[in-house]
């Protein structure tokens, strides 16, 4: 009985001891910190990987501080992802400690220094909130594909497939950002909000972007803030503000009533996903969808015309019907003649267009100088051709 006990104490320690590193075959256990990494992992791992986020909807990571639990599980899981950049303020001592025996990827660290924004002029720290650019985010998810790589190297073809797939989801939620903002009037490019989580959104887009608090939503806003962005909102004929998902509507109550008070009607343009995505089980309970509501929501509210969210292909319904405008007015047969610039250069053009789609790409993605981009080119300058002339 005591051999056996003694080997049970042995081996339970052995197993705390020994480096948490999933072998081929087995599965592997995540836990990450906030829901976009979350999602972002998930969207990239194999069927063989469980993934949870120890913060939900509506949590704010900043202030968020672990419980009894949330320490048991990070403690016994394979693989932590933070975000890192001093997002998760409250925990870095308790990273600190795990990181000793325990492997940790800081994945919002993985964004080159030149392309993050200072936390402000006097301070060493940077802004962590990069998830707001989903150019930023490929860094994210670059360095997510990576460990699980190196975690489940029998599962690379697949990681690497699903990863490919996403990316380019990524590139097309910025061109759809892109094209659905660029009508929004200059002066009305100014967005303001319960506090500075938008910066990259800015950098990103071309709006100001102000909050009623700092960076960090530790710090609150005090009523001479608030009767400086008073006056800013009437000076520069800000027509919506909007409030957080994860803080307090009160700030930006008071600022519709400030203005309301000095004859200037400031309507809440809708509610914004900062610091944590949608419900569960919802379109804005995954990255993708928490940023196009975010971009569709702005866009309606500065009086752009956009659609309810993107499409799965990445275009709007403004492109669509440009498109078929065009069409119409060319008098092209685009059903004969796309496949006849791609038969003439033959197979392997047609190869390209087929393998393209499997890994989530376009076809100038897949293969930018491959036969079937460079027919497609010869048949957009045709069409542009043509176009022009009608």
């Amino acid at each position: 009985m005591n051999i056996n006990r003694r080997r049970f104490v042995g081996l339970s320690a052995a197993a705390i001891a020994a480096p948490h590193i999933a072998l081929a075959g087995q599965s592997l256990n995540i836990v990450c910190t906030v829901g976009m990494l979350a999602d972002t992992a998930k969207q990239i791992a194999p069927s063989n990987v469980t993934i949870r986020a120890l913060m939900g909807p509506g949590t704010d990571p900043h202030a968020f501080r672990q419980t009894r639990s949330d320490v048991v599980a990070l403690t016994k899981t394979d693989l932590i992802i933070r975000h890192g950049l001093y997002l998760e303020a409250q925990m870095e001592d308790l990273f600190a400690k795990l990181g000793k025996r325990k492997p940790i990827l800081s994945a919002g660290e993985a964004v080159p220094n030149q392309k993050l924004l200072p936390y402000d002029d006097a301070s060493a720290q940077y802004d962590p909130h990069v998830w707001m650019d989903p150019r930023l985010w490929i860094h994210v998810a670059d360095a997510i594909a990576t460990e699980l790589s190196s975690k489940l190297p029998k599962n690379s073809a697949e990681i690497a497939e699903n990863h490919a797939r996403f990316v380019a989801t990524l590139k097309r939620l910025t061109d759809y950002g892109r094209d659905i903002l660029a009508s929004v009037p200059k002066q009305a490019r100014v967005l303001l909000t319960a506090h500075d989580a938008f910066r990259y959104f800015g950098s990103a887009y071309d709006f100001d972007v102000m909050g009623v608090k700092g960076i960090s939503t530790t710090s609150e806003a005090g009523l001479y803030r608030i009767e400086e962005l008073v006056d800013l909102i009437i000076e520069r004929q800000i027509k919506a503000v909007f409030v957080e998902s994860s803080q307090s509507d009160r700030n930006i109550r008071a600022l519709i009533e400030g203005t309301a008070a000095r004859g200037h009607d400031l309507k809440l343009g809708g509610q914004l996903f900062s610091d944590a995505m949608g419900p569960a089980g919802t379109y804005e309970g995954t990255y993708v969808g928490m940023i196009d509501h975010n971009l569709t929501t702005i866009a309606r509210a500065l009086g752009a015309d956009a659609p309810k969210r993107m499409r799965k292909n990445g275009t709007t319904d403004k492109k669509v019907k440009r498109f078929n405008t065009a069409l119409k007015a060319c008098k092209i047969p685009i059903s004969t003649t796309l496949p006849r610039w791609c038969l003439i250069k033959g197979s392997k053009a047609q190869m390209a267009f087929i393998r393209a789609p499997s890994f989530g790409q376009t076809i100038f993605e897949y293969g930018p100088d491959s036969p079937g981009a460079l027919a497609y080119r010869a048949f957009s300058r045709e069409f542009t051709s043509r176009f022009l002339s009608a």
